[in-house]
């Protein structure tokens, strides 16, 4: 390829700068065409047309240097010839076929825009937003808390304590009770908690729209609180709605810990938002929040009226752990295993523990086939010894919750922590 003239070079760095400048673009395509750069020239001038489809020139100057017949300009009618005599515009003339213009150069210059199919868009070229929300909210109607395996007594506390009241609208009214309320799921990673916030959103019957910190913060200031508020506003225009807060330790952490001035205002308009004040009564709003770390949630957060009630979600007692090794185990090649043998020997592992223990024994079996040359099931041996090498992921919580319920249990929030570690001897 010539090298470019320093004219050439200095049109390129302008065009670069001014892209949508079609009059300086046809002027370097056609000092292109000049220096004899004829494929350049057509790229330049096939952006030119994208930005001026309809320009005479750019039409023109595509033309030559594509090397089709020259055609001469569109005139205006005389008014001395009639307009029926007088050369038609080159688009509508034989002898240059736009198309196939456009397609020779379709792989040089990429389209300007990509519209999926269908894509509703305004008049001023902005994306329609319908009716569409701005968050996620999904209809878990099919889920209930009997899919989830054993973990009885937390169904029982969570039908006492929130769904039988929300249930009985009767009730509610005779009590005077406000079809609102709030729950603080908390415990060890890995246990289920999203998973139980599902469920008691499909018991309700009821939207769900579950929130994380990355839907929230944001670097500018302001954007987080606004954020926080939409996404109430969401919940309400969705009622009945369950709002899922996960890892509030991080969405409501204690104001007096925090240094930055943004995410203290993002604690101040949970507040806001959970109360109500400005936004109207959250009548039909369930807000479900879950954190590992509840000592380190804002205070005000957990006081009557917004997450008063707390409960403690533990690893899976045995019906549950063999629930979730039966589901982790229902599309693997496996034979003669004994599901209550494994739920005794996986004691103390959390959910996320035992699917770490069906994969590492399909590892096990996977590699003796490959090793071997001949494809065998999964069986009781490779299990067994997955669950021997995985440790309980939830110790080191239960090391530093141990100190919190012995030395911090304000208003007895820990008692329930302090019966199960007092139960399995770890304290």
């Amino acid at each position: 390829m010539p090298e470019d003239s320093p004219l050439i070079q200095s049109l390129r760095t302008a065009v670069a700068a001014a892209p949508a400048d079609v009059p300086l673009r046809l002027h370097l395509a056609e000092l292109l065409l000049t220096e004899g750069q004829a494929e350049a020239a057509v790229t330049e001038a096939a952006v030119a047309l994208q930005h001026a489809p309809g320009d005479a020139q750019a039409r023109q100057l595509m033309a030559r240097a594509m090397g089709m017949p020259q055609q001469p300009s569109p005139v205006a009618p005389s008014p001395e010839i009639p307009a029926a005599s007088q050369p038609a515009p080159a688009a509508q003339r034989p002898g240059f076929d736009w198309q196939a213009a456009e397609e020779q150069v379709g792989d040089v210059v990429p389209p300007r825009f990509v519209e999926e199919p269908g894509t509703p868009t305004r008049a001023d070229g902005q994306d329609d937003p319908g009716d569409a929300e701005a968050w996620d909210v999904e209809r878990p109607e099919a889920l209930r808390l009997a899919d989830v395996g054993g973990m009885q007594e937390v169904k029982d506390r969570l039908e006492a304590a929130f769904l039988a009241p929300l249930r009985n609208p009767e009730l509610q009214r005779l009590y005077g009770k406000s079809l609102r309320g709030g729950l603080l799921l908390y415990g060890p990673p890995g246990c289920g908690k999203t998973f139980i916030a599902r469920a008691v959103a499909g018991e309700l019957g009821a939207s769900f729209l579950s929130v994380s910190v990355s839907d929230v913060l944001d670097m500018w200031t302001g954007n987080s609180e606004r954020n926080m508020h939409e996404i109430f506003q969401t919940a309400r225009r969705q009622a009945p709605c369950v709002v899922f807060l996960d890892e509030l330790d991080a969405l409501g952490a204690k104001r007096s810990r925090t240094l930055h001035g943004g995410l203290r205002n993002t604690v101040n308009q949970l507040l806001t938002e959970l109360d109500g004040i400005d936004s109207g009564a959250n009548d039909g709003v369930f807000v479900l929040a879950a954190t590992n770390v509840p000592w380190d949630v804002d205070n005000a957060l957990r006081r009557p009226g917004r997450l008063d009630r707390t409960l403690l979600v533990l690893p899976p007692d045995a019906p549950a752990r063999e629930a979730i090794l039966r589901y982790h185990l229902r599309d693997r090649p496996i034979e003669s295993i004994d599901l209550g043998k494994l739920a005794k020997a996986t004691d103390g592992l959390s959910g996320a523990d035992l699917a770490h223990v069906c994969e590492a024994a399909a590892e096990r079996a996977l590699l003796d086939s490959a090793r071997t040359g001949t494809v065998r099931m999964i069986g009781m041996k490779d299990l067994l010894a997955a669950a021997k090498e995985v440790l309980p992921s939830s110790e080191p919580w239960f090391a530093s919750a141990r100190n919190v319920a012995m030395f911090a249990n304000e208003g007895g929030m820990y008692d329930d922590l302090i019966a199960y570690l007092k139960k399995r001897r770890k304290l």
